[in-house]
This record gives C-alpha cells, sequence and structure tokens, in this order.
C-alpha cells in the first residue's frame, strides 16, 4: 500500500510564518486556516503537546514545538489543563497522520480545527527555534488562505500592528468568572483559597490529593473576599479566620500590570496567612516583597528545565512556562525591599532555587513569616513530578499554629 503522506501534502493550502524583524518562513496550514498574530515563543518538551495547548499561560502566545513529531498520541478527554485550547497559533515540523494512543478521542488538528486555532506545519521548526534563540520572543503572525498572496511587507504590518507582551495584562481575560470549590480528597485538613491567574487543573488536584480544599477565586477577588472564606487549622482561628492559606497560580502577561493582585498578596503576607505562589505567583510574590521584574530574552518553556534547590544541593528536572522573571540578589537572606517602602515588616528573604541555564531566580522564601513561591510548575501534569513536595510543604505551612 502507497503512503498517503504525498497525498495529504497536496490537499494542505500554503501557510506563512512572519516574524516582527522581517524573518519569513514557508510551510503548509495545519489546524484551522486564516490568520493569527502573537508572540512567537518555543516549547522543549517532546511530550505533553495536550496540556501545553490548555495552558492558559500560553494565552495570546504562538508555539513552536521543538519535537519533530507531534500529534502522535491523539487528543483524549482526561489531560486538558483548561476547557478550552488557549495558544494564538501553533508550529510544528511534522504533524502525525494518524494518533496511535489507547485514550485517543481525536486528532490533534482536529482539536485545532474545531478550536479556530491556525498553525503551521511542514516547516524548518529548529530554524525558528534558533533564531528566536538569538533574537529573542518578538511578535509574530501566521498566515494562511487567501492571506498568505499578500506582499510579505502587508503581513509585516499585521505582526507589527499587534499588541506586544510587555505591558499586556491578560490574567482577567483567562480567569474563572465565577468562584468554585476542588474538594479534598479524604479528610479535609486544611483550606486554600487559590487566585485564578490562569489556573491549571492539576494544580488544585495536587492540593486536594493531600486533603486540601480548594476555594478558586477569580482574579478580581478583594481581601475582603478572600478573608471570609473559613479555614479549618489552628493557625487560621488564631488569626481571626480566613483561609488556612492562600496561593497565587501561574499564569500569563507581564506581572508589572498586576498592582491589585500584589497589593492584595502584602495584605496576606502582613497578616502572616501561608503563601505558595507558582509561576506568575511566584512574580507577584517578588513583586510583593519589593523587588523588580523583567522580560526574559525567550524565556523558558518547557519540562526538561533544570534547577538547583540550593538549601539541598538536588537538582530537579521541571516544567516551565514563562516569559518574566524575577530581579532578586542571588545572594541572600536579605530584608525584603518593602520594608524601607511602606514600614511592612516581611522579614528576611531568600532566593531558594536557580536555573542551572541561565541563573535565573525560581524560587524565593521568606524567613520570617510562612511564604514561599517556585517560578516552575510543580503540578507538572506531563511530568517529571521531581517538584511534587512542595504541595507537602504548603501543607506543613498551614498545620503549623502561628499566632
Amino acid at each position: 500500500m502507497s503512503s498517503p503522506a504525498p497525498a495529504l501534502l497536496l490537499r494542505r493550502a500554503p501557510a506563512v510564518l512572519v516574524l516582527e524583524d522581517g524573518r519569513v518562513f514557508r510551510g503548509r496550514a495545519y489546524g484551522a486556516e486564516g490568520t493569527s498574530t502573537g508572540e512567537i515563543v518555543f516549547s522543549t518538551g517532546m511530550t505533553g503537546y495536550q496540556e501545553t495547548l490548555t495552558d492558559p499561560s500560553y494565552h495570546r502566545q504562538i508555539v513552536v514545538m521543538t519535537a519533530p513529531h507531534v500529534g502522535n498520541t491523539g487528543m483524549n478527554d482526561e489531560d486538558p489543563e483548561s476547557s478550552r485550547i488557549w495558544v494564538a497559533g501553533y508550529v510544528v515540523r511534522d504533524p502525525a497522520l494518524r494518533p496511535s494512543n489507547w485514550r485517543s478521542r481525536r486528532t490533534l488538528e482536529d482539536d485545532l480545527r474545531e478550536a479556530g486555532i491556525v498553525g503551521l506545519c511542514d516547516v524548518d521548526t529548529r530554524a525558528i527555534t534558533r533564531h528566536i534563540r538569538d533574537a529573542g520572543a518578538m511578535r509574530a503572525g501566521i498566515f494562511s488562505g487567501a492571506q498568505v498572496q499578500a506582499p510579505d511587507q502587508e503581513l509585516l504590518a499585521a505582526v507589527r500592528a499587534a499588541p506586544r507582551m510587555s505591558g499586556a495584562r491578560l490574567a482577567q481575560e483567562v480567569s474563572t468568572d465565577t468562584a468554585y470549590v476542588v474538594p479534598a480528597l479524604g479528610a479535609r485538613r486544611a483550606v486554600v483559597a487559590a487566585l485564578d491567574l490562569g489556573i491549571k487543573s492539576m494544580t488544585p488536584h495536587r492540593m486536594a490529593e493531600r486533603g486540601i480544599e480548594v476555594h478558586v477565586l477569580p482574579a478580581d477577588t478583594t481581601y475582603e473576599q478572600l478573608r471570609a472564606i473559613p479555614g479549618v487549622t489552628p493557625g487560621a482561628l488564631t488569626r481571626g479566620g480566613g483561609p488556612d492559606g492562600v496561593f497565587c497560580s501561574n499564569g500569563p502577561g507581564d506581572p508589572a500590570t498586576a498592582d491589585d493582585q500584589v497589593a492584595l498578596l502584602r495584605r496576606v503576607l502582613a497578616d502572616r496567612i501561608p503563601y505558595f505562589g507558582i509561576c506568575f505567583g511566584n512574580q507577584l510574590f517578588g513583586r510583593a516583597l519589593g523587588f523588580g521584574t523583567y522580560k526574559l530574552t525567550f524565556g523558558h518553556r518547557g519540562i526538561n528545565q533544570p534547577v538547583l534547590d540550593r538549601a539541598t544541593g538536588r537538582v530537579e528536572i521541571t516544567a516551565q512556562n514563562h516569559g518574566f522573571a524575577v530581579d532578586a540578589p542571588l545572594d541572600g537572606p536579605v530584608t525584603a525591599p518593602s520594608d524601607a517602602r511602606d514600614g511592612t515588616s516581611y522579614g528576611r528573604v531568600e532566593v531558594s532555587h536557580v536555573c542551572l541555564n541561565d541563573q535565573v531566580v525560581e524560587g524565593l522564601r521568606c524567613l520570617d513569616i510562612p511564604a514561599f513561591s517556585v517560578q516552575y510548575h510543580p503540578e507538572a501534569a506531563a511530568g517529571p513530578h521531581d517538584s511534587a513536595y512542595l504541595f507537602d510543604r504548603f501543607l506543613d505551612l498551614m498545620l503549623v499554629d502561628r499566632p
């Protein structure tokens, strides 16, 4: 039997990827046909593309997969991290002709097409990745269908008219509209108020596995609304009520725009409510403590990022997806800069984890109040699971009877 590849290739319409700096890559349409613009980034994960696509942190981003073959395991109903696909566009080299996995219900391309996600295939993703690595993440556009006939300069103008990621306030666009509860599995040991800034479904599940009842709240939740959630541990009672802990999730956009969430977090820290943040929640924690944030050249995205736990010397292989980072001194501990600014004392803080690739801050820990955060994703739905212990650490903080 002859291979179906040539016939399938002929049925695909031409498509083009145009980068903000004028670089052009030509390929074939994949998923929906049309036009899509966003910030172009690359992900180095060889598995877990379904989790990547449904991660709200990828909102308004065109994702280039460095793995050459994508779609091999199809799409199932168990692994999505949210209710929809969030990427703005999707670029792969060799799409699978058919999925091969016992859990597969549909092909990847079927879901991309149904969600209206414009993609590109049959393109040199290695060359695109090397270009982004050298030139940095930038705006880009995928054009297929009638638009592909337009002059490159016209397409470039459309790309340069797209909004930048720096200064983008996106958490509210991906957050839940209404609060909901993920019940504890087994005995209820603690109650957490989780601010949804783009939360992945596996995160509250990891907490529920440890007996934590998770109240997932909209991004615009006020401190008074948060404190109205009753906890169950002695520490919550001695603080005058409220949840046993507060969690800030991952999410898209520029942390410099999240002033409301940072103000809320400062009140959480001042009241000594145990805090845990991941990714965007780490960046907000850094801002609340008085540190700055900055945009990385091309970010960290994938499930193979090495991180050093400076307390233990252990190297964790982590899942990451972020384009911004906290600007904090690696030599510590230091006094939190917020002390000098508004008189609120958060005490000493140190950088707890660093990326071994580029020494970017990957975690912060307060030494005088019960609060810590990491830049990576310890829920790691697609793996690895080296960092699952962080959920246990959070529970331990909440179970301590603090005055």
